[in-house]
């Protein structure tokens, strides 16, 4: 999943189902220039959603134990 953000950054917020970010990050990569920040963008966010998932797991088994 990282490399389809690095290579198109669109793409994956369309993938997870953020529709608003994958308009704002379509329009960003047509040019040239902003391609560059609508894959560290997508990179980034793609880690936080990871790091928000592990943590809500992790809360949930401090839950249950």
């Amino acid at each position: 999943m990282t490399l389809i953000a690095i290579i198109f950054p669109s793409l994956s917020f369309l993938l997870r189902g953020r529709i608003l970010r994958f308009i704002i990050c379509l329009v960003l990569q047509c040019t040239l220039i902003g391609w560059l920040p609508a894959a560290i963008w997508a990179v980034i966010d793609l880690q936080n959603s990871r790091a928000d998932r592990r943590t809500r797991r992790i809360v949930r088994a401090m839950r249950h134990a």
